[in-house]
């Protein structure tokens, strides 16, 4: 993990500080995841514009923020390929399900399905007893994190048969022990996935080019996304149950829904070393998602933050992107409302 130094001063010059992404709840279904690890370069936990997004004096092309502090500091690029691999170390599985978990300590596991079945889902309970469930896609290799810590994992896979209904067609128990407590939310997963060529790395580093340290760049980071992404309402009430983001689609078409907004931050944070939580769960009553980031000088930040120069108050990204800040705090209040049912 990068040692930085802690830049106190610096909260009186942010206006908006995110920290928790996402999620118009406006609709459930808008809402609705060889080698070991190779880290290319420098890897490590690295953790006022106008209103057309073009940036005020100093701001970045894309109005993420400003290039540097007043001091001419500037970030070092963080990114480290962290690449998933079945390397066949550690497999378990039968004719139709193959589960290789060789690198369960860094936090992952990988599914694949060959069966005749034209559905597949894994479901995976993790220590506290909490149960989630992804839908295995395609016959490659699917990755899914191990977000609940060391302990005793249950790894099951259904295969479909008719309408909702499923059948077990392999079950494998998993003893977790993490080699870093930070590893599941810095690689990639099925709903936070990246790699090396991804657009999003390649505009993390240019964004990280333009921050002055980490805080910084979780910022500009924040502005990109609620400057460029706009809301997809026509997406959002045809999105399918089993929906997994494609974040450089969501960049090239620069629209989508509430999970794509969090996805594209968490990718944007987690490949420049920062650890990212993608959170689904309640704001009151309302199916939503956000994110969580660990800086070092901080440790987990639980919320999107916005610092008016007076309070703290909780922001929204996908709601930030479309009303007023006054009007986002009202809806959001002081956080209390917030109730995590999975990490991602």
């Amino acid at each position: 993990m990068h040692n930085r130094s802690k830049h106190t001063y610096r909260a009186s010059l942010f206006f908006l500080i995110l920290i928790l992404l996402f999620g118009s709840s406006c609709l459930l279904t808008g809402c609705s995841g060889g080698t070991s690890l190779k880290a290319e370069a420098n890897a490590g936990h690295s953790g006022g514009s106008n209103a057309d997004g073009s940036g005020g004096s100093g701001s970045g092309a894309d109005g993420s923020g400003s290039d540097a502090d007043s001091s001419g500091q500037k970030r070092t690029d963080a990114y480290a390929s962290l690449v998933p691999t079945a390397s066949g170390e550690t497999c378990y599985g039968d004719d139709s399900v193959s589960i290789d978990a060789s690198n369960i300590s860094d936090g992952y596991v990988m599914v694949r399905y060959t069966g005749h079945s034209e559905k597949a889902k894994a479901q995976i309970t993790i220590p506290d007893g909490t149960v989630y469930t992804y839908t295995i896609k395609g016959s490659d290799y699917n990755t899914f994190p191990l977000t609940g810590g060391n302990g005793d994992y249950t790894l099951k896979v259904y295969e479909w048969v008719v309408d909702n209904s499923y059948a077990l067609a392999f079950s494998q128990a998993l003893s977790v022990s993490l080699s870093d407590e930070f590893k599941p939310f810095l690689y990639p997963n099925q709903y936070v996935w990246f790699t090396g060529d991804s657009q999003v790395v390649a505009l993390g580093r240019e964004l990280s080019d333009q921050s002055a340290d980490d805080l910084d760049y979780v910022q500009n980071s924040y502005y990109y996304v609620i400057r460029n992404i706009s809301y997809d309402n026509d997406k959002a009430e045809n999105t399918p149950t089993d929906y997994v983001p494609d974040i450089d689609t969501i960049l090239e078409e620069k629209k989508g829904i509430c999970f794509d907004y969090a996805s594209l931050m968490a990718a944007l944070l987690r490949s420049q070393s920062i650890p990212t939580k993608l959170e689904v769960g309640y704001s009151g009553e309302a199916y939503h998602a956000w994110i969580s980031v660990y800086l070092t000088e901080s440790g987990w930040v639980d919320n999107i933050i916005e610092f008016d120069g007076k309070d703290w108050v909780l922001m929204d990204p996908t709601l930030a992107a479309n009303n007023s800040s006054k009007a986002v705090a009202k809806y959001i209040g002081d956080g209390s409302k917030y109730t995590v049912k999975y990490s991602y």
